[in-house]
Parts: structure tokens; C-alpha cells; sequence
């Protein structure tokens, strides 16, 4: 599974300090990693709908999409 920025960051801060983000209860910052986490989720679904609205008119073409396909193979 890949990661994402936001676990990437809390990983390399975790690797230079003594700061344990995981633990709840412990950790005050908790609740911005989590909001930096969802916030990150809705950027990653808002682009995917970009893409979306972006390649449903080439789409529809099917003479686009089998070059797209024979491409693809030939990669």
C-alpha cells in the first residue's frame, strides 16, 4: 500500500524525535493529522472527479480510446 504525504511526514518526524503520533491519548496533535489526513482524502477525490469530467468527452470517441488502447499495449 502506498503512502500517503500526510503518513510520510508523520514517519519521518517520528524517525528524527521522541514524538509518537499514533497514540491518541498521549499526543495533542492528534486531531490535526487526522483533519490533514481527510483533508488530503477529499484533494485526492476532487482531482479524480477532474480527471473524470476531463476524459469523459475523449471517452465517448471510440476511435480515442482504441489509440489510447493500442498505445498502451505498445508501452
Amino acid at each position: 500500500m502506498k503512502q500517503t504525504a500526510v503518513e510520510w511526514l508523520i514517519q519521518q518526524i517520528e524517525k528524527d524525535s521522541d514524538i509518537i503520533f499514533y497514540d491518541r491519548n498521549l499526543h495533542p496533535y492528534q486531531e490535526y493529522i487526522e483533519q490533514a489526513k481527510e483533508m488530503e482524502k477529499e484533494q485526492m477525490l476532487d482531482f479524480g472527479d477532474f480527471i473524470i469530467d476531463e476524459l469523459e468527452p475523449m471517452a465517448q470517441n471510440r476511435e480515442w480510446v482504441e489509440e489510447r488502447y493500442n498505445y498502451f499495449k505498445s508501452e
